[in-house]
């Protein structure tokens, strides 16, 4: 009787505990992920704020020991010797038209063959896209000498086109554009093609606007790869005709070795326009990865 009458005294003291144990756990384990949230924001957010910081400071703030993690006087004269030193509207032109015309092309590449991948049967469909993902193992840094060679004997060496021209086709644009083609229900593009629909106006009435998110996301992806292209525009150039602001901006810093603040200041600049890509299509950015099923 004396042992049944413990039994629940015992439990209903060790309840309370086992509740402050959880209690406990659950808070440890906020703990550890706040922890590593602000580590990797730090990571990640820190030389882009320094950046920043050095671009708009005095040569003194910014070699000052130790650093000064704010600005006194803000310095628009970094961004104005950054645009003198290095010609930077002509860098910043050739970026631009290498760059809208790379998402151009590949615009009006991926799209029909993507759309041909999705919806036509025809022999040796398998074995071709096979081909077109597994462009995708090959790095262009293996293939920039026959190009380089190529272009030479082409007479294309130090044009815009020499720096388009080979992005226009993209596997991975392919792949994923393929895979929300392939979601649209087959009924509505017969219901399309017995209202006399060409397969042009099927493509522009009703597989573009379902794959806005999908293609507002490879332009992006697009857009940011071409903008901060270094190495091909540097070996597939040999004068600044066709360079671009990747390639210019390192020079600032050998014209000022001792402070770095017009360098971060070129930097900023060409940061700018990534950062306003990424804000205007953010939205679309998951989406077109859920919908694909691409993780």
């Amino acid at each position: 009787m004396t042992a049944h009458v413990s039994s629940p005294a015992v439990s209903a003291g060790a309840l309370p505990a086992r509740r402050l144990a959880r209690a406990l756990a659950r808070l440890g384990v906020g703990a550890v992920h706040l922890i590593v949230g602000v580590v990797v924001v730090l990571v990640f957010a820190g030389p882009f704020y320094w950046m920043v910081l050095t671009a708009f400071q005095t040569v003194a703030e910014a070699m000052s020991i130790p650093p000064q993690f704010w600005v006194d006087t803000v310095r628009w004269d970094n961004f104005i010797a950054a645009f003198d030193r290095v010609d930077f509207g002509h860098f910043a032109l050739n970026s631009v038209i290498i760059t809208g015309g790379t998402l151009l092309g590949q615009f009006l590449v991926v799209v029909p063959a993507a759309y041909a991948f999705a919806r036509y049967e025809f022999r040796g469909r398998g074995a071709l896209f096979g081909t077109v993902l597994a462009t995708m193992m090959i790095p262009g840094q293996l293939i920039f000498l026959p190009v380089f060679v190529m272009y030479a004997g082409a007479g294309l060496l130090n044009t815009q086109l020499s720096l388009i021209l080979p992005f226009v086709a993209s596997g991975f644009a392919i792949f994923l554009l393929r895979q929300t083609f392939m979601r649209v229900p087959d009924e509505l593009l017969e219901a399309a093609r017995l209202d006399n629909a060409s397969e042009f106006t099927i493509i522009r009435k009703i597989m573009l606007p379902i794959a806005q998110p999908t293609i507002v996301t490879i332009a992006l992806i697009t857009f940011i790869g071409s903008w901060n292209s270094y190495f091909f525009p540097l070996v597939w150039t040999t004068t600044d005709a066709a360079r671009t602001l990747p390639v210019a901006i390192p020079r600032l810093e050998s014209l000022d070795q001792i402070a770095p603040t017009v360098v971060m200041a070129g930097n900023m600049l060409l940061v700018v326009p990534v950062l306003i890509a990424f804000l205007v299509a953010r939205r679309h950015f998951m989406t077109a990865f859920t919908d694909t099923g691409v993780k």
